[in-house]
C-alpha cells in the first residue's frame, strides 16, 4: 500500500507495522531496546544489585557514578536558557519597519487601535509576536520540565522524544465576540514520550521527517478507550477489550501518522487511531505539514533512527566498583569484629559476641584457652582504597566528567578554574547543538499548530510593561516561510561572580553610578530590589 492512498489505512495494517516495530526493537544491542532500557534505569536510579542472590550478611555498597555523570551532563546541556526567535524569509527589517512595528505595538500595549502596516511590516509584526507567545506558551506547558524529563529520557534509553497535539478541552480566556458569549476553546499540549512508545516506519532513516509513518503506542483504559471511540462515531466500540495477560482493565490504543500530498504538491498529515482490530477513530487530517513530535538522541547512530545511551558502557565500571568498595568494607568489618569459634561442648550459655560479655567456662587452663577464639582475618591490601578511587576517577574522566566540573575544588583562581571549564565542556559542545536543535523543531511544531488552528485570536504577550494581546489571523500567516532561530544565554556555575565582579570594576572606575550597579545585578543579589531601586529615583 502507498501511504498517499487517502485513508487507505486498516487496523489490521497498523497492527502488523506495530508488532514489525515491536520486534525490530527487541533486536537493537544485545539485550534489546526494552530490557536494556530496564537495566539503564535501574543502574541510573541505584538498584544495581538487582538480582544478586548476595543475602543479607554482606553490605552492598554502592558508588553511583552513572547517575553523577548523567545528572552533571544534562545540567550542561539544559541549564542554559533558551530562547527563540521568529523571523520571515523574504521580508527585510529595515529601521523604518522596526520602527513602524514599535509604533503598532506600542499602540497595542496601551489599548489602542493601530492603524493598519504594509505587508513586509505587519509581517515583521507577526514574526515578533510568535518571538513573544513563544515564551508565553512555554510557560504555560512547563517547557523547562518538560525538557529535563526529555533529557533524562535520553540519557536513559538513548532518544528522548517531545509530543504536540491539540487539545480541544483547553479554556484560553478569549471570546469570539464582544459580549463574551462564545468562549474560543482549543490549545496546544505537550507530553513527553518513552521511545518505546514511538515506532519509526523506516528505522534507517534519522530524520524523523522523512519516515513513512510514525506510530505511538499508549497505554489507556479500556473505558477512556471505548469513550474516545464512541465521541469519533465508532459502532464496535463494545468490542474494545483489555489486552494485558488477564485482560485487564488497559488497552494499547495504536495512533499512525502518515504523510500525504495532493495535486499540488502541498504536505497534509493524517491520522487514524486502531485498538485491537477495532478503528477508534477513522483517519482525518491534522492540518499541519509535520509530524508533531520532536526527537533529541543522546548519541547519534549512523542510518539509525533511535539513540544511544552511554550507560551500557559504563555499567561493567560500575559493577566493578561496587564489588571493590564492597569487599573493602567487608575486610574492615571483619578485622574490627571478627569472626568467633566457640567449643560448644565447653561453652554452653548463648554467645552474643557484644563488647565485655562475660563468658562463664569451666575446666582447665588449656580448655579454657580453646573454648573461645578468633578467626584472623586474611591480609588486607592497604592499595585497595586507592584502587578503587582510581578506578572512580579514570571512569568519570573517560565519561568526560571531572573534579574541576563538578565543583569538588576550592575556587581559589576563578580566572584558571573558569578556563580549565571551558575547555573541559568543549566535547559536550556537539551535544548541546543536537539540543538546541531539538527546541527548534519543537517552536516549529509550536508554529504549526498556531497557523494552522489557531484562526482569528490574540496572541498573549506577557512584558513588562504588562500583558497585552496581540491579533493574530493563522490563515495569513501559512505563506510566511518562517526562519526559527535559538538564542542561548549564560547560565554556568560562575556566570554571576563574573557579572558582579565585572560591576565592580565600572563602579569602581566611576563608568557607571550606583543605579546603574544595582539595576543590573543578577536577580536575588539583593533583597526588594525594586524598592531600592525607587527610593533612590
Amino acid at each position: 500500500m502507498s501511504n498517499k492512498v487517502k485513508g487507505a489505512v486498516l487496523p489490521e495494517q497498523v497492527q502488523a507495522e506495530y508488532r514489525q516495530a515491536t520486534d525490530y526493537k527487541r533486536q537493537l544491542g544485545s539485550h534489546g531496546l526494552y530490557e536494556q532500557t530496564r537495566i539503564n534505569e535501574r543502574f541510573y536510579s541505584g538498584d544495581q544489585w538487582y538480582g544478586v542472590n548476595c543475602g543479607d550478611s554482606r553490605p552492598l555498597v554502592r558508588y553511583n557514578v552513572i547517575k553523577r555523570i548523567g545528572d552533571y551532563k544534562m545540567a550542561v546541556v539544559g541549564a542554559q536558557p533558551v530562547s527563540v526567535r521568529f523571523s520571515a524569509e523574504g521580508v527585510p527589517v529595515t529601521a523604518a519597519s522596526r520602527e513602524a512595528v514599535e509604533g503598532y505595538r506600542r499602540a497595542l500595549r496601551q489599548g489602542q487601535t493601530p492603524e493598519s502596516l504594509p505587508a513586509e511590516a505587519a509581517a515583521q509584526a507577526m514574526t515578533a509576536a510568535l518571538t513573544d507567545y513563544f515564551a508565553t506558551t512555554a510557560k504555560r506547558l512547563k517547557l523547562e520540565y518538560l525538557k529535563q524529563r526529555v533529557l533524562r529520557n535520553a540519557y536513559i534509553s538513548g532518544t528522548g522524544v517531545l509530543y504536540t497535539y491539540w487539545d480541544d478541552g483547553i479554556r484560553t480566556g478569549l471570546y469570539a465576540d464582544e459580549a463574551r458569549t462564545a468562549p474560543i476553546c482549543g490549545d496546544i499540549a505537550a507530553e513527553v514520550l518513552d521511545i518505546e512508545q514511538v515506532y519509526m516506519g523506516d528505522p534507517s532513516l534519522e530524520d524523523i521527517q522523512q519516515q513513512p509513518y510514525v506510530i505511538i503506542a499508549q497505554r489507556r483504559p479500556v473505558t477512556e478507550i471505548q469513550r474516545l471511540a464512541k465521541a469519533n462515531g465508532c459502532r464496535r466500540w463494545a468490542e474494545i477489550r483489555g489486552d494485558g495477560e488477564n485482560g485487564g482493565g488497559h488497552a494499547t490504543l495504536l495512533t499512525r501518522f502518515w504523510k500525504e500530498w495532493d495535486e499540488a504538491g502541498n504536505t497534509v498529515i493524517r491520522v487514524a487511531q486502531v485498538c485491537g482490530n477495532v478503528m477508534v477513530r477513522e483517519p482525518w487530517e491534522l492540518g499541519i505539514t509535520l509530524y508533531p513530535l520532536a526527537i533529541f538522541r543522546w548519541e547519534e547512530k549512523r542510518h539509525q533512527c533511535y539513540g544511544e545511551s552511554e550507560i551500557p558502557y559504563l555499567i561493567p565500571n560500575q559493577i566493578a566498583i561496587n564489588r571493590t568498595i564492597s569487599a573493602g568494607v567487608w575486610a574492615v568489618m571483619m578485622m574490627g569484629m571478627p569472626m568467633m569459634l566457640v567449643n560448644g561442648d565447653v561453652v554452653t550459655q548463648p554467645i552474643t559476641n557484644d563488647p565485655g560479655q562475660i563468658i562463664p567456662v569451666y575446666g582447665s587452663g588449656e580448655e579454657v584457652r580453646d573454648a573461645v577464639r578468633y578467626v584472623d582475618p586474611p591480609a588486607f591490601s592497604t592499595q585497595l582504597d586507592q584502587n578503587v578511587q582510581g578506578l572512580i576517577r579514570d571512569t568519570m574522566t573517560q565519561a568526560g566528567v571531572s573534579a574541576t566540573l563538578l565543583g569538588d575544588v576550592e575556587p581559589q583562581n576563578t580566572s584558571a578554574i573558569i578556563a580549565v571549564r571551558e575547555a573541559s565542556l568543549m566535547p559536550l559542545t556537539m551535544m548541546q547543538n543536537r539540543f538546541y536543535a531539538f527546541i527548534e523543531d519543537v517552536a516549529r511544531v509550536w508554529a504549526e499548530f498556531w497557523m494552522a488552528m489557531y484562526g482569528n485570536r490574540g496572541l498573549k504577550i506577557a512584558e513588562e510593561q504588562g500583558v497585552w494581546y496581540m491579533p493574530f489571523d493563522g490563515a495569513t500567516c501559512r505563506n510566511l516561510l518562517l526562519n526559527i532561530g535559538v538564542d542561548v544565554g549564560s547560565a554556568d556555575a560562575y556566570s554571576e561572580s563574573r557579572t558582579v565582579e565585572t560591576l565592580d570594576n565600572l563602579y569602581n572606575h566611576g563608568i557607571i553610578n550606583a543605579k546603574q550597579y544595582l539595576s543590573r545585578l543578577p536577580r536575588g543579589t539583593v533583597p526588594r530590589m525594586e524598592a531600592l531601586l525607587q527610593e533612590m529615583a
